[in-house]
């Protein structure tokens, strides 16, 4: 039987509230008081916990944070910054390694940042917030999940825009800012027969039943991917690959 992994927008957090231009300069922000009631009301709501084998998340507060509140403790979390947002504002960019085991040291989870090497928080190179970048390092998280799958169900928490790029579905991209995904909303996936290094991932039939979704076909998943990296890189969060110096 396929894996199955779980994918989780973060909860809200402060970069979340009022408009985009003031909010999005606020440096890797932490959940909101509503983000932390959002992450019990996720913790009760999720119903697959026993099968779960790991939880991986973006190095982001805002995501090892949902990752603790609402799967935590008693199961381990990886941080893995393949799964970090897509955009270079500040509020996409995340700490130092050392800043974030001192901030979760104390808490009873047990926090993996092996993978959080120097250099994950430069927005360049493999870390660029530019379309072919962010494509290849989904691709990287998606062939790793599928290894760490074969013990149990994965939990992925990560980032709205990110996510698109990360299940290749664009479906409602513009829905709320940059993402059709919800705080907290989780959706859950298989990895496709015919994957290969690609290990694409499809949505499973429950899953698409719970949140009322559509499965569209190449041809328009394509079509939508072109418009919202367009429109990404017309916003300033994801750069069209043309654009990379």
């Amino acid at each position: 039987m396929p894996p199955i992994i779980h994918c989780v927008r973060h909860a809200q957090a402060y970069h979340n509230l009022g408009t985009p231009e003031h909010n999005h300069s606020l440096r890797d922000p932490a959940l909101t008081d509503l983000g932390k009631q959002q992450c019990a009301a996720l913790r009760a709501a999720f119903p697959h916990h026993a099968r779960v084998s790991a939880v991986v998340a973006s190095p982001l507060r805002r995501t090892l944070w949902t990752a603790l509140l609402a799967f935590g403790p008693g199961v381990r979390v990886v941080a893995l910054p393949e799964i970090q947002e897509n955009s270079g504002l500040p509020c996409d960019v995340g700490g130092e390694r050392g800043a974030l085991e001192r901030e979760f040291a104390s808490h009873p989870a047990d926090f993996d940042f092996a993978l959080v090497a120097d250099g994950w928080n430069v927005k360049a190179g493999p870390w660029a917030a530019e379309a072919g970048a962010v494509a290849e390092r989904c691709r990287r998280a998606r062939v790793r999940l599928r290894e760490m799958g074969e013990d149990g169900e994965v939990v992925a928490v990560t980032h709205g825009g990110l996510l698109h790029s990360f299940t290749e579905d664009w479906s409602d991209f513009d829905r709320h800012d940059g993402t059709a995904w919800a705080n907290t909303e989780f959706r859950s996936y298989t990895f496709a027969p015919d994957g290969g290094e690609q290990a694409s991932l499809v949505e499973t039939e429950e899953s698409l039943k719970r949140r009322g979704g559509t499965r569209l076909t190449k041809e328009d998943q394509l079509k939508l991917k072109r418009r919202a990296e367009k429109e990404w890189d017309a916003l300033g969060y994801q750069l069209l690959s043309k654009n990379l110096a």
